[in-house]
């Protein structure tokens, strides 16, 4: 039977990928989700052989999007950097790839302030963002890849991403054929929404669910709010009740643990693993 946990690189920071790969095979995990950085760190070529050779599944490249630019210059980089990411992802032989899509022109960046006089157009960004993906549609469909919208908690929506809920998600993908874009049921950011069951349930019936992510929302929150993600058990998520969701909803793919936070990022990877595991046992498997 396939183990379904898969570790997110991001969830243990300080390990290179190969260590992080390493750790998760020892572990007896199946998949990990590699996050870009870790990818150009070894190299594309040499990261694709690391999970080859170790015989894991690539559950999902992380990220491609932040598309909601207004300006020539700003559009034409993100398909670029987009159009990179697919590539990336088909090498590394996963056919989901993650999309933040992006916050407000009025800010330059995650966690950054506000431009004066800046664009904070919240309606234009998001149809700009349906726009991009909508160019970026057939040109992963020929590499095998499927565009994966991440909705982010609102708290978000200024620097990261202007889609909040899954049902935007869903709307923007609407437009598309599931096997082209998809969306990622992400906990920690979609956990608060009242019509999150609803909406698991609409997007199994779509066939657009690309990919669950786990952790816990926790308080207070770090002064980077980012950086308030817990081991699932930590804080406030109902993992039983949102798991049966996605499990109700027909999902049958690999959970990730995804964790951003600066404790966990110190603690041993070898540590971090067990607890996942510990956790992912007693309060995700039972109601898959």
């Amino acid at each position: 039977m396939t183990y379904r946990l898969s570790l997110n690189t991001a969830t243990t920071k300080h390990w290179t990928l190969e260590q992080a790969v390493a750790g998760a095979q020892h572990a007896g995990l199946e998949a990990v989700g590699l996050w870009r950085d870790r990818v150009a760190e070894a190299g594309l070529e040499n990261a694709a052989r690391i999970v080859r050779d170790a015989g894991l599944r690539v559950s999902s490249l992380c990220r491609g999007g932040f598309l909601s630019a207004a300006d020539p210059e700003g559009i034409a980089a993100a398909l670029e950097d987009n159009r990179l990411a697919i590539r990336e992802a088909q090498a590394l032989g996963t056919h989901e790839l993650i999309m933040v899509v992006g916050g407000l022109p009025a800010c330059s960046g995650p966690s950054s302030a506000a431009i004066p006089d800046g664009d904070k157009d919240i309606v234009a960004a998001r149809r700009r963002v349906s726009e991009r993906i909508g160019e970026l549609v057939g040109y992963a469909r020929e590499h095998g890849v499927r565009l994966v919208l991440e909705p982010l908690h609102p708290i978000f929506a200024a620097d990261r991403a202007v889609l909040s809920t899954l049902g935007q998600c869903l709307d923007v993908a609407a437009e598309f054929a599931p096997q082209e874009v998809g969306v990622v049921v992400d906990t920690y950011h979609v956990w608060w929404d009242p019509q999150l069951a609803d909406m698991i349930a609409r997007a199994g019936r779509e066939g657009r669910i690309a990919s669950y992510q786990i952790c816990d929302w926790t308080l207070p929150l770090a002064a980077d709010a980012l950086l308030s993600r817990g081991h699932v058990g930590d804080g406030y998520i109902d993992f039983p009740t949102i798991t049966h969701w996605v499990t109700e909803a027909g999902y049958t793919g690999d959970i990730e643990v995804e964790i951003f936070n600066e404790a966990i990022w110190d603690t041993p990877g070898e540590q971090t693993l067990t607890t996942m595991k510990e956790r992912y046992d007693l309060l995700v498997a039972p109601y898959l």
